[in-house]
């Protein structure tokens, strides 16, 4: 080949434009992680969102949410292992109920002491909360009379205090105890506008802590001011239950075999001895017409009635013309139903347990843990001839609470408790396969980008030897 010939090959090859290879390959694989990545966090979000949307702790019950107010459920389930709590997303708004005792999920090995199961008001949406220790709902755990809020004793020995869970907005409120030296700070009753807390403190009464001294205390929920309602020796049952007149301004306790009636300013009004085997009946103790309510067992029975007293002298008027409730350790008053019936808490005793549990000695063994098998809600009809039961619960569920909006409302509906895994578990497994999900994405764009490196180091190679031969 002659040396023009060559210069001229080389001046034409000069003139041909370089085909972009590396930077076409860059951009292509650019795009194609973008499209990936964005393909992988898409279904990894739907895979992480979607089953805490329809399953475990959120599925609806047959009467739609909001349909017709808060309501009762004619019965309830157990929660689920790894139910979401009750400050969790998506927020549970009030709650018809709360409940306790020594079935699964409430208490156990896979499970934290002290559980309480929580329900939505107009849903089968269940929350738990965890107190840490033995606490029956309806007695040292208490539900605000609208549900939003549930009181739950707190702290330490020497900093004791009441958390008030709120169910609306997921905050943790703190009332700590206003009484020097105690050693333990309780809920007795809720005010009925919710603005105020009957709290029982017990304090040593000496340093070898062998006597207490037991208090009762109205305590502001807004200002944390409180007023002394009442001081003495520890007594067996002290301030349990505490029930408010309709307007508030009056407040029963039962006080060993006493029942006192006092004004919101700790001012006694009066205090009349409580007859055999009876009781005050509970939170919902005041009758519309002002006059007090009891739970008295007729004798030698396991029968307990509802029967009415003057609330200003304790004299008796009659036994109320409501069914009996046969076969219970006991019966607690929730409160009254528009149509005048009365909504009763009864307690099934446990087969190993007695029967019944005679004199005063024994008033605070009648609801304990070990004495109960199961409970459920009752409703007494005016002039009907045996309870119905508005509310079952599974064997080991031995306390339960109903906020005084759902008695009020007057309302059951069918309820579907949900089953299967709870939020948690859905939260966790979401979590597992979004980071598994990148894991593998990110290897698999690894690979992709090493692939196509050599791709282009390989068409770089053969666009310089194609070159060297035009050049050649």
């Amino acid at each position: 080949m002659s040396v023009r010939l060559r210069e001229a090959l080389r001046e034409a090859a000069a003139e041909v434009p370089a085909y972009p290879v590396h930077e076409r390959a860059v951009r292509t694989a650019r795009r194609t992680r973008r499209r990936t990545a964005a393909a992988v966090a898409a279904v990894l979000v739907l895979v992480a969102l979607v089953p805490v949307a329809v399953r475990g702790d959120d599925r609806p019950s047959i009467a739609p949410a909001g349909a017709g107010g808060p309501a009762l459920p004619d019965r309830i389930g157990l929660p689920a292992f790894g139910s979401l709590r009750a400050t969790d997303r998506p927020r549970l708004g009030p709650a018809a109920l709360i409940f306790s005792g020594q079935a699964r999920g409430l208490t156990g090995l896979l499970d934290e002491d002290g559980t309480i199961g929580i329900v939505g008001a107009d849903a089968d949406r269940y929350r738990t909360w965890r107190v840490g220790f033995e606490a029956p709902v309806g007695e040292k755990v208490l539900l605000s009379p609208d549900g939003r809020r549930v009181a739950v004793p707190a702290g330490s020995g020497e900093h004791p205090r009441v958390d008030l869970v709120d169910l609306v907005d997921g905050t943790v409120g703190h009332l700590a105890s206003t009484v020097s030296g105690s050693a333990l700070t309780e809920p007795a009753g809720w005010a009925p506008d919710g603005t105020a807390l009957v709290v029982r403190d017990t304090t040593p009464a000496n340093p070898e802590g062998s006597a207490y001294v037991n208090t009762l205390s109205l305590v502001r929920l807004d200002t944390g001011r409180a007023v002394r309602l009442l001081e003495t020796n520890q007594l067996p049952i002290f301030g349990t239950p505490v029930a408010f007149d309709a307007d508030g301004s009056r407040l029963a306790f039962q006080v060993g075999d006493k029942v006192l009636v006092t004004g919101t300013d700790g001012r006694q009004i009066t205090s009349f001895p409580l007859p055999p085997e009876s009781g005050l009946a509970g939170k919902g103790a005041w009758l519309p017409d002002g006059t007090l309510a009891l739970v008295s067992r007729d004798p030698d029975t396991t029968r307990w009635r509802l029967r009415r007293v003057d609330p200003a002298s304790g004299r008796d008027l009659g036994v109320l013309a409501l069914p009996a409730v046969d076969g219970v350790t006991t019966i607690r008053l929730l409160g009254w139903w528009p149509d005048g019936s009365a909504l009763v808490v009864g307690y099934r005793p446990d087969p190993q347990a007695p029967a019944r549990f005679d004199g005063p000695v024994d008033m605070d063994q009648r609801t304990v843990y070990p004495n109960v098998e199961a409970v459920r809600v009752l409703g007494l009809a005016p002039g009907a001839a045996a309870p119905d039961t508005l509310l079952t619960a599974p064997d080991q569920v031995l306390a339960i609470d109903v906020a005084d909006a759902v008695v009020r409302a007057g309302r059951v509906r069918a309820a579907n408790p949900p089953s299967g895994p709870g939020g948690r578990v859905w939260w966790a497994a979401g979590a597992a396969a979004l980071v598994l999900g990148g894991l593998a994405a990110a290897r698999v764009l690894r690979r992709r980008r090493a692939h196509l490196s050599l791709r282009s180091a390989h068409l770089v190679g053969e666009e310089g030897q194609h070159r060297g031969r035009q050049g050649g």
